[in-house]
């Protein structure tokens, strides 16, 4: 793990910001104007995907994929000038917010300010020509990191960039040299001292179709040598295949238990329902009252919590990547009344805050009826045996399917053997979601269909 990961970015926000489609007029300005809404939702940090020129031979559709990157140094004259990108990072920062920009190292457009100046840098073909790795990336061409001359040139443009940016999030991060990454986090650490990494780690599959094929590919557990964060892609397939019905929802939260073991004890996880890359959370989980289980689990997790603009209002269409696509604000409700999931992130942003989310024993079990029942123990306390505890915990219960239950806390085990009935006594708390009172008797909750989530001392 990174030495320096501090465990306090489980305690963050993210929001993930596709200039293009953001708004009507695809600008920084324009981002710029609505940051007041976004920091109200409890963002920290916001991530603007690719910001660079994008190339024009072989383009995907009219103007091309943000991943198809043409000039590393150079800003997108779509979205405005160098001037007007400072301008919104400052403003960000003035906020009280971070900012990460996309890092895409794995490949470049074929008309690159790289292929044509350093030819040498890029992998070839059997054949001898420009080419990539993976098939369906046809608009790209990848770099052959075999020439340290590249790492130079692409260090030193990270370094440029750490002059307005708090940080980096990393394109196909496994597919670059590990080695590679861990030098630039120490050059780019001498600009911007608590400059943070963001991996974009890739699925499992994908991982070992790589390395099936000689291609090396980095796992998680390998890249938080270099990384303060990581996707979630690890899990991802596990959720995804919960939602339309190719597995149980006890083997998705067997494999978010996995997590605790196979990672170092500051292992940071970026939890998102959706990405750019992947459909609308609001598509997969049609009904509200679950949306917004889900919604509130996604911060319960730990790790930081990630947006995907318009996630907050509950859009169900994810903008394409490769044309103007603005995002729907508004009619994505039952009849096609708005949706605004606002309120309701904003009081979970403030909950993530919490001290027990930094650094806790985490765990999940599934009760019938797929009820979720997570625990956060404080890990500065410990139990004294199965049957008394003392600390600070915080507990969730989350029913997917938005079905009414009575939960017995005794029949529901955390780490070291203790049951929740031990961990949260008898009496009212406050239901942190949304803030109902919720009474506790002979250790047992009642929940209407709607999560809980409670908080001990």
């Amino acid at each position: 793990m990174a030495g320096e990961t501090r465990k306090e970015l489980r305690n963050q926000l993210i929001y993930s910001v596709f200039v293009r489609n953001y708004s009507e007029e695809g600008t920084f300005e324009a981002l710029r104007q609505d940051l007041d809404r976004i920091r109200a939702l409890g963002t920290d940090m916001i991530w603007l995907m690719p910001v660079h020129p994008i190339g024009e031979v072989q383009r995907k559709g009219t103007l091309g994929s943000p991943y198809a990157i043409r000039d590393y140094r150079g800003i997108n004259p779509e979205y405005g000038t160098m001037e007007d990108f400072i301008r919104l990072t400052d403003a960000i920062h003035e906020k009280g917010m971070r900012v990460i920009i996309d890092v895409v190292y794995n490949h470049t457009s074929p008309d690159s300010v790289l292929a044509k100046e350093h030819p040498e840098w890029f992998y070839r073909k059997p054949g001898g020509s420009f080419g990539n790795k993976t098939g369906d990336w046809w608009d790209v061409i990848d770099l052959d990191y075999n020439d340290r001359k590249l790492w130079d040139y692409q260090i030193e443009t990270l370094c440029i960039w750490a002059k307005y940016v708090d940080g980096f999030r990393c394109d196909v991060a496994s597919l670059v040299p590990l080695e590679f990454w861990l030098r630039a986090r120490k050059e780019v650490s001498k600009i911007r001292t608590d400059a943070i990494w963001l991996a974009e780690s890739v699925h499992g599959s994908f991982l070992v179709y790589n390395r099936s094929r000689k291609i090396p590919a980095w796992s998680d557990a390998e890249l938080y040598q270099a990384f303060d964060m990581a996707y979630d892609y690890d899990i991802y397939d596990w959720y995804l295949g919960y939602l339309q019905g190719a597995n149980s929802l006890r083997d998705y939260c067997i494999q978010v238990n996995r997590q605790e073991y196979t990672y170092p004890d500051n292992y940071v996880k970026a939890r998102y329902l959706e990405n750019h890359d992947q459909p609308r959370a609001h598509s997969l989980i049609p009904d509200e009252r679950c949306l917004r289980n889900w919604t509130a689990f996604q911060f319960f997790q730990k790790g930081a919590a990630m947006l995907y603009a318009g996630q907050e209002k509950g859009c169900i269409h994810c903008p394409g990547l490769f044309d103007r696509d603005p995002v729907i604000w508004e009619g994505h409700g039952t009849g096609g009344t708005d949706l605004d999931l606002s309120p309701m992130i904003r009081t979970l942003a403030e909950m993530k805050k919490d001290p027990v989310l930094t650094d806790s024993t985490y765990h999940l079990e599934v009760l019938q009826n797929d009820i979720v029942a997570g625990i956060h123990i404080a890990n500065r306390w410990r139990p004294d045996s199965a049957d008394s505890f003392d600390g600070p915990a915080m507990i969730g219960i989350f029913p997917m399917r938005g079905e009414s239950a009575v939960v017995d806390l005794e029949e529901i085990m955390a780490e070291g053997g203790v049951t929740l009935a031990a961990i949260v006594q008898d009496g009212r708390y406050e239901n942190i979601v949304d803030g109902t009172s919720v009474e506790v008797t002979r250790g047992r909750i009642c929940t209407d269909g709607r999560a809980v989530i409670l908080r001990t001392q």
